[in-house]
């Protein structure tokens, strides 16, 4: 018999978004043809780039907890974010919504940390290395002394999501992201992975691992990997296979 109590069935990942206006192209988790698999979508008001990016998401803790609070109530087992920096609001949102909440893509540097052999680190790049700071990888459960590459010194990407434009040079953005790859390699040769703070650069992970030659991570993968364990795959049994 199917246990009822909800009001959407299918959909069990929710995605609290900030409020924005730029464009969202296939591979940002903004988009919903980037899954293969249905998502449910909240906007958290008042939650722009800046604020939650060069300012405090704490003060938007409320907000968000309400938005997320909806996402349940419609029935989804498990929430996401579409900012690594709402890490900072990790332990507030999760306690508050009683399901599983995953807030930032930096969640999985010390998973890939454990995955690397020894005299090797995980690497992050972020839209704003001047705006990730100790407290936000500690929320994360990263290491402090995690090396960290900035896009904000680009031709487009930082200035172009953190001011929310209504149009975007996603070449220009790819080139950015490319140049960050480069520079993390070639400051941090102890690097062998990579991770991507900010989730509208997922479109341009297979880039940054053909010119680096690591291992790319990002929000993409996390909520992948995060949604396996929320509706694992069946497995139908073959009882009539002759090797049993």
């Amino acid at each position: 018999m199917q246990q009822g109590g909800k009001t959407v069935y299918g959909a069990t990942v929710g995605i609290l978004m900030l409020e924005t206006q730029f464009p969202r192209i296939y591979g940002d988790m903004g988009n919903a043809m980037t899954w293969d698999f249905p998502v449910q979508y909240r906007v958290v008001p008042g939650a722009t780039p800046d604020k939650v990016v060069r300012n405090s998401p704490t003060e938007l803790i409320d907000n968000f907890i309400e938005a997320g609070r909806d996402l349940v109530r419609s029935g989804c087992d498990g929430i996401t974010t579409n900012c690594g920096f709402l890490a900072l609001i990790q332990d507030d949102i999760k306690q508050a919504l009683g399901v599983p909440v995953a807030t930032s893509s930096l969640m999985q540097v010390p998973m890939v940390q454990n995955l690397l052999p020894a005299g090797k680190r995980c690497g992050v790049i972020t839209i704003s290395k001047t705006s990730l700071t100790d407290e936000h990888l500690i929320a994360a459960g990263a290491p402090v002394d995690t090396p960290i590459v900035g896009t904000e010194g680009g031709r487009n990407l930082t200035t172009s999501i953190l001011g929310d434009k209504l149009e975007i040079d996603f070449e220009s953005c790819r080139l950015d992201m490319i140049d960050a790859g480069l520079e993390m390699v070639q400051s941090h040769p102890d690097v062998g992975a990579i991770v991507l703070e900010c989730t509208n650069m997922v479109p341009y992970a297979r880039d940054i691992r053909k010119v680096t030659g690591l291992p790319v991570f990002s929000i993409y993968s996390f909520i992948k990997w995060f949604h396996s364990g929320i509706m694992p795959r069946g497995f139908p049994l073959e009882l009539d296979d002759p090797r049993w």
